[in-house]
């Protein structure tokens, strides 16, 4: 008979950890003792940010031809790659930066564990079904709860004994950015795990979408953000953590208000004004939208948003020149578990909104900016990532920044120390 292996339970892995997961019985914010620890984890600062340099030397030597140039090191096996001469992998963190991202990892991980089970609990059979969400589609949502489990098991076995344990948390309703770090990690195995983990709450992502009576892919790419972005869209939702818990390096942005968020829940979901909840979340409501005017009452082809396996619906939820009010947070807040990160940032003052979003980082003008009300206005970009494809589509990501950096997906880290304030933008 075959015989099957785990890698994270295989010797190359050495330490097995099983995590302490469990149903969280409370929600809430945070009302305990102010933190006796605050801030990120930190050593010694080389500098005030990364300094940008050019491509390797050799980055263009290899002729990309078709031809091969090099001796095969096997049969029907080309010569290069990364991880390719026969070594044992080893499914664990090798540097701080690898420890640091898949921690943040398994923070999102139980969250999303905790969610699901939440929403199942929170909602009623009756209001699911109104929604058009049946008892198959809930069902489902369990799976995905299950789907958690084995994804914080093994970010938990390649973490080792001090990971990050399951917290308390606080969602803003009254009624997701491995994707950018996997090609930095120094452990390959471990980039591996995560991707084969990452891949499925990508089409957990589209089921909900589904589930809401949205496209379920409206771009053509997936954007990945810097673990700090990750970790500031994150961490607000993390009410309380257990005692002595690990601790994280990543910055917290101030929160940026879209007050004119487009309200998907909306027959026109660009007509929306300070609909969202939550603040700095930015999340759907439906409070004190007329029966009317929610698309899932409609009848209307084009209109209707129950959930189905896709919904063409022809008034767009935002367009090009569409002018979308900001306003913004100080720093220096209180966030995340216990209360004990604080928000923090070098920009002085705003200049420009970054639209990050598939393969492009495309930057508008910051309009009508009061220094006094921290707000502004911009205009939603009309750029194109291929032709008819238009680059902001989709739940994308909004900064605000002092300078238009150039950027791409690789390296959008260094955008990190021009942002000032950062949001979710829900565009389509």
């Amino acid at each position: 008979m075959p015989r099957y292996k785990n890698p994270i339970l295989s010797p190359s892995f050495r330490q097995l950890f099983a995590p302490n997961h469990h149903n969280v019985t409370s929600h809430g914010p945070y009302d305990g003792p102010s933190p006796t620890t605050t801030g990120a984890i930190s050593t010694s600062v080389l500098n005030s940010s990364v300094p940008a340099l050019p491509p390797a030397p050799d980055a263009y030597e290899y002729p990309a031809d078709g031809a091969l140039h090099g001796n095969q090191p096997a049969p029907f096996t080309p010569s290069g790659g990364i991880g390719t001469n026969g070594s044992a992998p080893v499914y664990r963190v090798q540097s701080d930066f690898d420890y640091q991202s898949l921690a943040l990892g398994l923070y999102q991980e139980f969250i999303e564990l905790d969610l699901f089970h939440w929403g199942l609990t929170r909602f009623s059979n009756d209001e699911f079904d109104a929604a058009g969400v049946t008892a198959e589609d809930r069902f489902l949502m369990q799976h995905m709860a299950d789907q958690e489990i084995g994804h914080a098991t093994l970010l938990s076995n390649m973490l080792g004994p001090q990971a990050p344990r399951q917290c308390t948390y606080d969602y803003p309703v009254s009624s997701a950015g491995v994707y950018g770090f996997l090609p930095h990690l120094n452990s390959g195995p471990a980039a591996q795990l995560l991707l084969q983990s990452i891949t499925v709450e990508a089409r957990q992502q589209m089921a909900f979408r589904q589930m809401g009576g949205q496209f379920p892919m409206p771009e053509w790419h997936t954007v990945g953000i810097p673990q700090s972005w990750a970790w500031t869209l994150l961490a607000p939702y993390v009410a309380s953590c257990p005692a002595n818990q690990t601790r994280l390096i990543w910055q917290n942005f101030p929160a940026l208000r879209v007050l004119n968020q487009p309200n998907p829940a909306r027959v026109n979901g660009e007509e929306a004004w300070n609909e969202t909840t939550g603040g700095y979340a930015n999340t759907l409501s439906t409070k004190g939208i007329p029966e009317e005017e929610l698309c899932v009452n409609s009848d209307e082809v084009g209109e209707n948003c129950r959930a189905a396996v896709a919904r063409n619906r022809s008034i767009p939820l935002s367009f090009p020149g569409r002018r979308v009010f900001l306003q913004w947070d100080e720093p220096g807040k209180p966030v995340g578990p216990n209360n004990s990160y604080v928000t923090s940032t070098e920009v002085k003052q705003p200049r420009f909104a970054a639209w990050v979003s598939q393969l492009n980082v495309t930057y508008t003008e910051l309009r009508n900016v009061s220094a006094e009300n921290r707000s502004g206005y911009t205009l939603q970009p009309g750029a194109y990532t291929w032709q008819g494809n238009r680059a902001v589509n989709g739940t994308m990501f909004l900064a605000l920044t002092d300078q238009d950096l150039y950027v791409t997906p690789y390296n959008l880290t260094q955008l990190n120390p021009h942002v000032a304030a950062l949001a979710v933008y829900q565009a389509g």
